[in-house]
């Protein structure tokens, strides 16, 4: 039971992580660290003395591809687990972190390969948010061998369904304003080319409506205590976050902000997956 515990938790945690560390790459301008894939350059693996990317640029960009390696090995483990142990319903959830996994290097590598164009940079983070709710999934059924789902139409099922959509929207929203912005990654890379302050302020509006529907969601006749309970934790994290955008939007997008703003939007997501979660699932 705990080496299961903290597998799964790995899981999870380094998927995470990996949002973060992809942030530090942007945020400190060491996006072509390594210009070239699989390869950090021309003939090496790793990084060179005296190459002309610079040593500090080169040296985040790779322990960001490192991450990815420790991330396989987690998700190898997890996967192994779920098949010695016979869960079935799982399997699916595993083997789907293994082969994302796998995926995200191939989207790395055409990031770089694109000299970081905002599609494929936006789309590695939207598949890491993918990821995390299944890694957030694993977790929290590892110890679960019989699952309830509720009922598909309930109003309550329906409009937790909207709820993460809503929730995905912010976050892809998110990535156009990134894409946007000053934080490429490097000097030279493409950028959307929309006016940030049309696209913040769209942002800011889904981010309100999300809010709203979270409120109608707690009021709504039948939900559970423990929704409830794990609704004032998308609360608090929701409103920090929102806080946070703003603070950054009106001091100039201050890098140490747009940090902190990433891993908010983080764990946003986990605390709406949660909420989904505790919908659909009866869970020990």
């Amino acid at each position: 039971m705990k080496s299961r515990a903290i597998a799964f938790g790995s899981l999870l945690v380094l998927q995470a992580a990996l949002v973060v560390t992809g942030g530090a790459v942007r945020l400190t301008g060491s996006g072509l660290g390594c210009p070239t894939w699989p390869q950090c350059t021309p003939g090496s693996y790793t990084p060179v003395p005296h190459q002309a990317e610079g040593q500090l640029h080169a040296w985040i960009e790779f322990g960001n591809r490192l991450l990815t390696f420790a991330l396989v090995a987690v998700a190898l483990i997890v996967l192994a687990m779920v098949l010695r142990g016979g869960r079935k319903d799982l399997r699916l959830l595993a083997l789907g972190q293994v082969l994302g996994i796998f995926g995200q290097g191939v989207l790395g590598g055409i990031t770089v390969l694109t000299n970081l164009n905002p599609i494929p940079v936006a789309g590695h983070l939207l598949l890491s948010i993918v990821l995390i709710s299944g890694a957030l999934s694993l977790f929290q059924r590892r110890n679960v061998s019989a699952t309830k789902i509720s009922n598909a139409s309930n109003p309550i099922s329906i409009i937790s369904r909207v709820h993460i959509a809503l929730a995905f929207l912010v976050i892809a929203l998110g990535t156009i304003v990134t894409g946007s912005g000053p934080h490429a990654g490097d000097l030279q890379a493409k950028r959307f080319g929309f006016e940030i302050r049309t696209v913040a302020w769209l942002h800011a509006d889904a981010v309100i409506a999300l809010l709203g529907l979270s409120l109608t969601l707690y009021f709504v006749n039948g939900v559970s205590k423990k929704t409830k309970k794990v609704l004032r934790a998308f609360f608090i994290i929701a409103l920090l976050q929102g806080f946070i955008g703003y603070l950054q939007y009106f001091t100039g997008i201050p890098e140490i902000l747009v940090a902190a703003h990433l891993l908010g939007a983080t764990l946003v997501w986990i605390a709406a997956w949660r909420i989904r979660l505790s919908i659909i699932r009866v869970t020990n």
